[in-house]
């Protein structure tokens, strides 16, 4: 369910003061924060926050697109790196591969597809 219209967009209050002081300077930093969860605000156009993602903090520029969206979702905490078994099946699967035959891996594939009678 989403928050009611009523209570207004949630954001830390660290991070509002962060945000003015951080446009107030000029400086173009960095601003590293820790909350996920705040909602990003029309005031946060054009800078730079460091959301951190549980390991590291990571870069995110706030353009218009991302108002009303949430810090956490610019800042992905998983990486994935593939299903270990496609790795198997595609390493098994290869012509060509290290250790097999050379002039015997690529033909012998395409010539078992083929249909030896022709129609049936």
């Amino acid at each position: 369910m989403a928050r009611s219209i009523w209570k207004g967009p949630f954001v830390d209050g660290y991070l509002l003061k962060k945000a003015d002081a951080a446009r107030s300077s000029g400086r173009h930093d960095m601003i590293r924060i820790w909350s996920r969860r705040s909602t990003i605000l029309p005031q946060f156009v054009g800078l730079t926050f460091g959301v951190y993602n549980g390991q590291k903090h990571i870069p995110v520029m706030v353009n218009e697109e991302m108002v009303g969206h949430k810090f956490g979702e610019f800042a992905p905490t998983r990486s994935f790196y593939g299903h270990s078994s496609d790795r198997k099946a595609k390493r098994a699967g290869a012509a060509g591969a290290p250790g097999a035959p050379a002039g015997e891996g690529a033909a012998a594939p395409a010539a078992a597809a083929a249909p030896a009678g022709g129609t049936s």
